[in-house]
């Protein structure tokens, strides 16, 4: 079974829901493929934080908002200079790299250097909207330089990303994360546990006959 799942690189909540996903991944096996794929929340970072943070505090109000979220989650940790002393523009060039490294390596490389920039932002606080500071951490990573120079300068890993985005916005997400499910007919957004999101998986695996709508 295949869930196509969105997020965004700077996301909070899905960096708080990798644990979730690895665990689903664990109970699961070779029985769910987690296609995952960006979304465009925190292309412009200053942009978002006007419009939503405005009136409440600016980028600190909108710090002290992640500190509190991830605060309920033992098992998350976060640097106390997350969007105080360190604001990454945009999760585009992040976003960029990952799918650079998607055509070079395999989509579970990908899958494994997102993690990687994610401990990068929120645990190490690097600002991963810098596409130098992504480019070192994928050279630490052992991901091969030069392929994903070709890649970014060909335009094919912005064209795969633009894919991305376009198919996000075609399925009207614009939130991270999201999981879509039973080829788009189920979707759960935000913050949703773990028991949920097995729970849902679960059901489909036993009974895929009972999904598909008979009306069409």
């Amino acid at each position: 079974m295949v869930i196509d799942y969105y997020s965004d690189v700077l996301c909070v909540w899905a960096w708080i829901s990798q644990r979730r996903i690895e665990e689903l991944e664990s109970q699961w096996g070779e029985q769910i493929h987690l296609k995952h794929q960006c979304v465009d929340v925190f292309g412009d970072t200053a942009s978002k934080i006007d419009a939503g943070w405005r009136d409440r505090g600016g980028y600190e109000g909108f710090a002290e908002h992640v500190q509190a979220s991830a605060a309920r989650f033992e098992h998350v940790t976060l640097h106390p200079d997350l969007w105080v002393r360190v604001r990454p523009a945009t999760s585009a060039n992040a976003h960029l790299v990952l799918k650079a490294v998607e055509i070079t390596e395999s989509h579970t490389g990908m899958v494994s250097f997102a993690k990687r920039l994610r401990r990068a932002f929120f645990v190490e606080a690097m600002d991963i909207g810098q596409l130098s500071v992504v480019r070192d951490l994928a050279t630490d990573f052992g991901l091969d330089a030069a392929a994903l120079r070709s890649v970014l300068t060909s335009g094919r890993a912005m064209a795969v990303l633009m894919t991305d985005y376009r198919h996000a916005d075609q399925k009207g997400i614009h939130g991270s994360p999201t999981w879509v499910m039973n080829e788009g007919r189920q979707t759960l957004f935000g913050n949703v546990g773990y028991r949920v999101l097995n729970a849902n998986v679960e059901e489909l695996l036993r009974h895929p006959e009972q999904e598909a709508s008979w009306c069409s």
